[in-house]
């Protein structure tokens, strides 16, 4: 599995702007399920926006994230993103009490 750090320099948004443009975007990536999302986790901080997804591959991941992607995000955000790709092997749940080796 890999972890793709979506980073966005944007000012952070007020919590009750960041959960509506956040929710608005949410079916957008529940499609990608089929295409290897697994999770995204939403981020909104000093440092800017951007995201935490987690995805079946990096195939997968760089599949999503192209030039085009990174077109139009560069048009809605006025900045280009940076994507940073991690290696994921031991994964600690503890909704589920469990920790998950991947081989």
């Amino acid at each position: 599995m890999i972890i793709a750090v979506v980073q966005i320099p944007m000012p952070k948004r007020p919590k009750e702007a960041a959960i509506a443009a956040q929710t608005r975007s949410a079916p957008t990536f529940r499609a990608l399920g089929e295409k290897g999302l697994l999770r995204k986790d939403y981020l909104n901080g000093d440092a800017g926006g951007g995201g935490v997804y987690t995805w079946v591959s990096r195939e997968a991941a760089e599949a999503f994230y192209n030039a085009e992607w990174f077109a139009k995000a560069e048009t809605s955000f006025g900045t280009r993103p940076t994507v940073t790709y991690y290696e994921t092997y031991v994964t600690v749940d503890n909704v589920k009490g469990e920790t998950i080796v991947r081989d």
